[in-house]
């Protein structure tokens, strides 16, 4: 008869080796609901969105800063082009070949698009989220820590908030 404890050693084995041989699932998993961005913001938008801000809570869960950081850069570039689209002004942040700009360009253009009105911490926040995700895309000497992202959290939700609302999807 096997122990307990054998047998539960076992099972974490099995596990271990069928998680390691078939890999994680392809649409990737849950990660938790609000480790840096509260999901239920993102209820009834769009499915990019959802999994954008789904990738960068689990970054975020798992330790994995620079990451975070990234897909938080995404995300807010992605909301200020709904954003943009949704007023039917994409155009202004295009260049002449109809490719968007540059995030500096795209938040500069932002902050100054009179379609709507920005709260003073939203377009303080912007460049703030920007840089961190700047510097954990580019730069090869900076490694996001944990407190890089927990000190944008504020700002985060800020910004997501009043993007999604003059997006139309919220």
């Amino acid at each position: 008869m096997i122990k307990e404890p054998e047998i539960f050693k076992a099972a974490k084995a099995i596990q271990e080796e069928v998680g390691a041989v078939l890999g994680p699932p392809v649409q990737g998993v849950l990660a938790p609901r609000n480790a840096i961005i509260p999901a239920i913001l993102f209820n009834n938008t769009r499915g990019y969105l959802v999994k954008v801000a789904n990738q960068a809570n689990g970054a975020y869960s798992q330790g994995w800063y620079d990451a975070c950081a990234v897909m938080l850069r995404r995300l807010l570039e992605t909301l200020i082009i709904e954003a943009f689209e949704k007023h039917g002004i994409a155009q202004n942040i295009q260049n002449v070949s109809g490719d968007f700009l540059f995030l500096r360009d795209l938040i500069d253009r932002t902050v100054s698009e009179a379609s709507w009105n920005l709260s003073r911490n939203a377009k303080a926040a912007m460049p703030r989220l920007k840089d961190v995700g700047d510097k954990s895309a580019h730069s090869r000497r900076f490694n996001a820590i944990r407190s890089d992202i927990d000190k944008l959290a504020t700002d985060l939700r800020v910004v997501v908030e009043e993007l999604l609302s003059i997006a139309g999807l919220r």
